[in-house]
């Protein structure tokens, strides 16, 4: 297995700290599918209000977050929309279709958001013919645009014209908190208007487990069944919520040191020749190595072969994500890098 000396592939590659560790080794514990792990209800006690609703419910991973509300929302036959580079879609296995019978429509717009006007042009009408419209997800940051941040506005038209048509909501709020700390938001501004919002602790801010489903007392019932059909329910997970505990305590503010890194990154590939780069909002940086010659999976085997590594998201188009492994010394040795190699391909 190799290991990189510079990781930028993705901020789910964070590991936990000695302190974080220290929290997991030291957490009060109990069987948490029976409601007796004090931790995981310590954690549920703030992650609730946090996001602006009753209650919440720990999950492993943030995919079976997003499919258990998908499950709860939906029936065989709906129809959920979403953006057309949304992770619910694209890269969670086909899961709302295989798991919920749920087809997804997908919505287009820069930089991975859409508009109010964009989902009333998509929304079926109301008749046996088509599927039944139910569900509408708004990623908050939009990952495959670039971090990008939906603007209170844009995202309360979008609400708006859902609860016009009827339709639930859902937030696919992985990075919910590089949003808040960009914006100066409290979460609650985004999530509380949602039916229903998921934040991860296994990406930016560097928890090696666990992401919280929130909604109401009655969507958070449906929700743990769900979450016992599908295996999620767990026993001592108060080690994993000692961790997103200290998380929340030590990891949210700094948030702000991987979006300067991300900005710097950004201005740095910027001026290499054959190199551009998209608009960076929080901690994702998208570059495109079209003018040096080579496709983004060569450049990338190039990349690991020294000690490098980035995401491939198309042809000539990669991603370099920033999180607390990655100091700023890290950064400009990482350009060095990017630079030698793009010179030499241009050769």
């Amino acid at each position: 297995m190799q290991r990189f000396e510079i990781e930028l592939y993705s901020d789910t590659k964070t590991r936990p700290t000695k302190a974080m560790r220290q929290a997991i080794a030291e957490a009060e514990v109990g069987d948490e599918q029976h409601h007796e792990d004090p931790t995981v209800t310590r954690l549920l006690e703030r992650v609730a209000p946090l996001l602006g609703q009753e209650a919440a419910v720990f999950m492993p991973s943030g995919t079976m977050a997003n499919e258990v509300a998908v499950l709860v929302h939906c029936r065989p036959g709906d129809e959920l929309y979403g953006h057309e580079l949304a992770h619910i879609i694209n890269f969670e296995g086909g899961a709302p279709a295989a798991l919920a019978g749920a087809s997804a429509r997908t919505l287009p717009g820069p930089r991975g958001l859409f508009t109010r006007e964009s989902l009333r042009d998509a929304i079926r009408p109301d008749n046996k013919y088509v599927p039944k419209s139910r569900l509408v997800i708004v990623e908050q940051t939009a990952n495959i645009g670039g971090g990008t941040v939906w603007s209170l506005e844009q995202m309360r038209g979008v609400v708006d014209e859902a609860r016009s048509h009827g339709l639930s909501l859902h937030m696919d709020g992985a990075r919910l908190m590089n949003a808040s700390v960009a914006s100066g938001r409290a979460p609650a501004e985004f999530a509380a208007m949602f039916d229903s919002v998921y934040l991860d602790f296994t990406k930016g801010l560097g928890a090696p487990l666990g992401a919280i489903l929130a909604g109401s007392k009655a969507f958070i019932d449906q929700a743990w069944r769900w979450k016992q059909r599908l295996g999620g329910s767990m026993r001592q997970a108060g080690m994993m919520a000692a961790a997103c505990l200290y998380a929340l305590d030590h990891h949210v503010n700094r948030l702000k040191d991987d979006h300067d890194n991300a900005r710097h990154l950004a201005s740095l590939l910027a001026a290499i020749d054959g190199i551009s780069t998209e608009p960076v909002d929080t901690n994702i940086v998208f570059f495109d190595v079209g003018g040096v010659g080579v496709s983004a999976d060569e450049f990338n085997e190039r990349l690991k072969a020294r000690g490098l590594r980035a995401g491939v998201h198309g042809k000539t188009r990669l991603r370099f994500v920033t999180h607390l492994d990655v100091n700023r010394e890290q950064i400009e040795r990482a350009v060095k890098i990017v630079a030698e190699i793009a010179r030499q391909a241009r050769r």
